[in-house]
């Protein structure tokens, strides 16, 4: 039996960590690889990965000339939001491939982008083919693991979630979407005009525990301020002097009426350990019985995500057909043999 073969559209830092991962696994390959820089198009994939086995993979700028390999899956590394990424989800449907995309908007996407929503599921029905979006947060500490939690509860009333993270394995796309390397000023503006995000995907959590639960959020509030250090911090070529920004503090709370079902509380900056600043994620559910769970420190983010993304290739290849989520998947886990075992 062949290896699978993937094709990953999108060769910055989860692209590449992708490539590296499946690089070390049995079973799977990386079958092309395509990207839109032009310090990257044309160069072979190991000079990026630094994977020998990727030498013969040209980076190539169209997913035309990707899709040659006839891979069984392609996996979207590009784009935050669902509306951004609706077109290249399409033009690999169009080729009856599976696809799974880091898009933020896209681990719960229906509640914000009905329409777009349906035409993925439709034509997806229609190839045969899951389309999945998922990573570290959206799609799992932050939603998927306080579902799975709550199943040890015979009630919910109340669900509170931290997570407290370090920005700095992230990208230069990922830190200016937090503000890092601006004045305050800066920041706040940035928020009005739309160029600051913070972190993308409370909303899309909020209604999957909701709805996951049953906990009728009917609204959903969201704040995001400015984490001003005290210290020099640099990353990704980006200096932080004291006084200018190394991160956004994002909260998000989902009301059913006027009560308070979900908590989301989320200081993610770079570097937070030179301000004494520990990180971990933490749930507190308030039900029968109440439970607590607490990780120190944080699961990595940019490595979480890349292990979601390679380790729900084979439960999406044996997904139904359509637009899924996190929740119509069997738990994902971490596979040490061979992939094509499990596909």
């Amino acid at each position: 039996m062949e290896p699978l073969k993937v094709v990953i559209w999108g060769a910055g830092a989860m692209g590449l960590g992708v490539a590296r991962m499946i690089s070390r696994k049995q079973g799977i390959e990386v079958a092309g690889a395509v990207d839109l820089s032009p310090e990257k198009i044309g160069r072979t994939l190991d000079t990026l990965t630094g994977c020998p086995q990727q030498r013969a993979i040209t980076v190539v700028s169209t997913l035309e000339e990707a899709m040659k390999a006839d891979p069984d899956i392609v996996l979207i590394a590009t784009a935050s939001m669902t509306r951004d990424v609706f077109p290249r989800v399409m033009e690999v449907l169009k080729y009856g491939k599976p696809v799974i995309t880091t898009a933020e908007e896209m681990a719960y996407p229906r509640p914000t982008e009905p329409e777009l929503c349906r035409k993925m599921d439709d034509l997806a029905c229609e190839k045969g083919v899951a389309v999945l979006g998922t990573g570290i947060n959206p799609g799992f500490v932050m939603d998927l693991l306080v579902v799975a939690l709550s199943g040890a509860c015979m009630d919910v009333r109340k669900v509170k979630v931290t997570r407290v993270n370090d920005l700095s394995p992230f990208g230069p796309t990922v830190l200016h979407e937090q503000g890092v390397g601006m004045t305050e000023e800066a920041f706040r503006e940035g928020i009005r005009a739309g160029t600051v995000e913070g972190h993308v995907g409370f909303v899309q959590s909020i209604h999957m525990i909701s709805d996951a639960l049953g906990l009728g959020v009917d609204r959903i509030d969201q704040g995001r301020e400015p984490i001003v250090s005290k210290v020099r911090r640099e990353e990704k070529g980006i200096v932080v002097e004291p006084g200018m920004v190394a991160g956004c503090r994002q909260t998000g709370y989902g009301f059913r009426g006027d009560e308070l079902v979900v908590e989301m509380l989320h200081p993610q900056q770079i570097h937070p350990q030179l301000e004494g600043i520990d990180t971990g994620d933490s749930i507190e559910i308030t039900g029968t019985p109440d439970i607590r769970l607490e990780i120190k420190p944080e699961i990595p983010g940019g490595i979480g995500t890349i292990a979601l993304l390679v380790n729900c290739i084979p439960l999406v290849l044996k997904s139904k057909p359509g637009l899924i989520t996190m929740l119509d998947l069997p738990v994902p886990f971490s596979y040490m043999g061979d992939y094509r075992r499990i596909s």
